[in-house]
């Protein structure tokens, strides 16, 4: 009897901390500002992908394994879909799941196309788009990157 509760709580547990790490919340790119204006020192990884974006699917595996690589570093790669705020539920949320992404993951709350100026001058809204930065110096990749590029990246920002 003791272990079948035991095995119940862990189970319990387990199932509550897979559901919280698959949370999409919304964010607006004042709030991603306020948020990378957190950590001074930290080298932020930002990309924005949609999941009807192909290339964008394809490069998601390769943000998670250099998630792995910088863990314990001071190197945050947050994730932010474009796809409507419409497709919260019934798109990203699955999606999400399904390609076990993990950390911080969003939803890029703003009407389409009415960012891409707020957050580099030189990203013609065209996706994927990744951009790097720290302590004010960013660098905007507008195409997919290969793991080696985005390690590469990140060097010629730190």
């Amino acid at each position: 009897m003791t272990n079948k509760i035991i095995y119940t709580i862990a189970f319990c547990l387990l199932l509550s901390f897979n559901l919280q790490a698959q949370q999409v919340k919304l964010i607006t790119v004042s709030q991603m500002e306020s948020r990378i204006k957190q950590g001074k020192d930290t080298t932020y990884v930002i990309n924005f992908w949609a999941t009807w974006c192909k290339p964008c699917v394809k490069e998601l595996p390769e943000f998670e394994r250099f998630k792995m690589a910088v863990k314990g570093k001071p190197v945050k790669v947050i994730l932010i879909s474009t796809d409507l705020k419409s497709k919260l539920e019934s798109g990203v949320q699955p999606f999400v799941k399904s390609h076990r992404l993990t950390g911080e993951v969003y939803l890029l709350n703003e009407a389409p196309n009415s960012y891409n100026e707020k957050i580099s001058a030189d990203w013609s809204g065209a996706l994927p788009g990744t951009l790097i930065m720290k302590n004010g110096k960013k660098k905007f990749h507008e195409a997919a990157y290969t793991y080696d590029e985005l390690v590469a990246a990140v060097k010629q920002v730190d």
